[in-house]
C-alpha cells in the first residue's frame, strides 16, 4: 500500500480495540470518546479510521463513490486480500455490478409482496405466543420468541425446506464476526465454515427451494436474464445471511426495552399501530449492526483531515444513532419518538434491503404479544451475546403478566 497516511499531530487517535471483548459488552464509553474526539479518529489497534459522530457516518453511507463497499464491509481489505468466501452481491459491490442483483430483490421483496404475507406472518405470530404462554408466563424472550419467530416465518418465505435451518444462526453469526478481525470470535466459528457454507450453498440452488418463494422468484429472474445463474444462488445466500441474524437481535433489543421501559410498553397496548415505530426506535436504540467498514477510493477529506486512498474506514453504526447532536436524549427508549432517519439500516444504494421485511416480523410478534400480554419484566439477569458485527443477546428472561 502506497498511500501516505495522515499523521498530522492534531489527528485524534484512540488505541481501544473495538472488537475487545470488554468493548462488545458494552461499547458506549468508547462511542462517546470517538464522538467527542472528532468527526475522524484514527484507531492504532488496527491502523483504521473511525467515523462515530452521525454526520459524517451518514454521509459516508450515501457516498459508495468515495467510501467503497467493494472492498470489502470488514476490516480485511479486498485490494489487497482474497476473502474468505465469494463476495456478497449486495453489500460487497457498488454499482455497476450491484445494481441488478438489488434490482431484482427490490422486486421480489415489493410492498405488494410482502403485503401478501402479511396476515401469514400476524397468525404465526400468534400461534407462536400462545405456544410459549402455554409453557408459562416466565421465559427466556432470546430462544422462544426472537429466534423463533424469523426462524420459522423467514426461510418458509424464501423457501427452504426445514431441515437444516438451526444452521442458519451459526452460519450468520461467523460471517458477521469475519468482518471484525481474526480474533478469538472468529476462530471459535471457524471449524464450521465448510460445513455450514455447503450446506447454505446447497438449499440455494434452484431444485432445493420450494416454488413461488423469494428464492424461486432470483431464479425466476435469471430466467428472464436479469442477472445470470451464477449469481442467482449467491442472491438467495445474501439474502439468508443477512435476513436472519440481524432480524432476531432487532426483536431481542425491542423486547428488552419493552422489559425495562414498562411504561412504553403501556403505551403499545394502548396503541397498538405504534409495533413499526417501537421496533425502528428499538434498532436506533441498540443498533443490532453495531460497525460496517468502507474503503477510501481517493484522499476523501473529512473535517479538517485527509483520509487517504486506500483506508479502511470503520463506521460506528451504533455511536451514530445515539449521537446526542442529532438526536435528543439518545440513550432514551421513547415511542414519542421519530426514529426515521437512524442508520440501523444503513443509509445509500446499500440500505438494508430487507428492513421492510424485519418491520413486518417485529409487527407480527409485537402485536401479539400486546393483545395476550399486560406486563413484561425482566426475570433474571440478562446475557450478551459477543459478536464482531452485531450487538447481540444471548439470553433475555422475562416474566409477563397475562391480559
Amino acid at each position: 500500500m502506497t498511500a501516505t497516511v495522515d499523521t498530522g499531530t492534531d489527528l485524534p487517535t484512540n488505541n481501544t480495540d473495538p472488537f475487545s471483548h470488554e468493548v462488545l459488552e458494552d461499547p458506549a464509553p468508547l462511542h462517546h470518546e470517538l464522538r467527542e474526539a472528532g468527526p475522524v479518529v484514527r484507531l492504532t489497534a488496527y491502523g483504521v479510521y473511525a467515523l462515530a459522530r452521525y454526520e459524517q457516518v451518514h454521509a459516508a453511507l450515501v457516498d459508495w463513490q468515495g467510501f467503497q463497499s467493494a472492498a470489502g464491509v470488514g476490516l480485511s481489505n479486498f485490494r489487497f486480500e482474497e476473502p474468505w468466501r465469494p463476495p456478497s452481491l449486495l453489500l460487497e459491490a457498488d454499482p455497476p455490478r450491484h445494481d441488478a442483483p438489488r434490482r431484482v430483490l427490490q422486486k421480489v421483496l415489493s410492498p405488494r409482496s410482502l403485503r401478501r404475507l402479511r396476515d401469514q406472518w400476524l397468525a404465526d405470530g400468534d400461534t407462536l405466543v400462545e405456544e410459549v404462554l402455554a409453557r408459562g408466563t416466565e421465559f427466556d424472550a432470546v430462544p422462544a420468541l426472537a429466534e423463533a419467530f424469523p426462524l420459522r416465518v423467514f426461510p418458509d418465505a424464501v423457501g427452504l425446506s426445514p431441515e437444516g435451518r438451526e444452521n442458519l444462526l451459526p452460519l450468520g453469526d461467523h460471517n458477521f464476526n469475519a468482518f471484525g478481525p481474526a480474533n478469538d470470535l472468529v476462530a471459535k466459528g471457524a471449524p464450521r465454515v465448510a460445513e455450514l457454507m455447503g450446506w447454505a450453498t446447497a438449499r440455494c440452488q434452484r431444485d432445493a427451494l420450494s416454488p413461488g418463494g423469494f428464492g424461486a422468484q432470483i431464479w425466476s429472474a435469471a430466467d428472464r436474464g436479469e442477472i445470470t445463474t451464477q449469481q442467482a444462488p449467491l442472491v438467495t445466500r445474501s439474502l439468508l445471511l443477512a435476513g436472519v441474524d440481524t432480524t432476531v437481535h432487532g426483536l431481542s433489543a425491542v423486547l428488552y426495552a419493552f422489559a425495562t421501559n414498562p411504561d412504553q410498553w403501556r403505551r403499545l397496548r394502548a396503541q397498538p399501530g405504534l409495533a413499526r415505530v417501537a421496533f425502528d426506535e428499538a434498532v436506533r436504540w441498540e443498533s443490532p449492526v453495531q460497525t460496517f467498514f468502507r474503503t477510501a477510493t481517493s484522499d476523501i477529506r473529512v473535517g479538517e483531515h485527509v483520509i487517504p486512498d486506500g483506508q479502511k474506514i470503520l463506521m460506528f453504526l451504533g455511536a451514530a444513532n445515539r449521537d446526542p447532536r442529532r438526536w435528543t436524549d439518545p440513550d432514551v427508549f421513547d415511542l414519542g419518538r421519530d426514529p426515521s432517519g437512524h442508520v440501523g439500516f444503513g443509509m445509500g444504494i446499500h440500505q438494508c434491503i430487507g428492513q421492510h421485511v424485519a418491520r413486518l416480523e417485529a409487527e407480527a410478534l409485537l402485536t401479539a404479544l400486546a393483545k395476550r400480554v399486560r406486563t413484561i419484566e425482566l426475570a433474571a439477569p440478562t446475557k450478551r451475546h459477543h459478536n464482531n458485527t452485531l450487538r447481540a443477546w444471548a439470553s433475555i428472561p422475562l416474566r409477563v403478566g397475562l391480559a
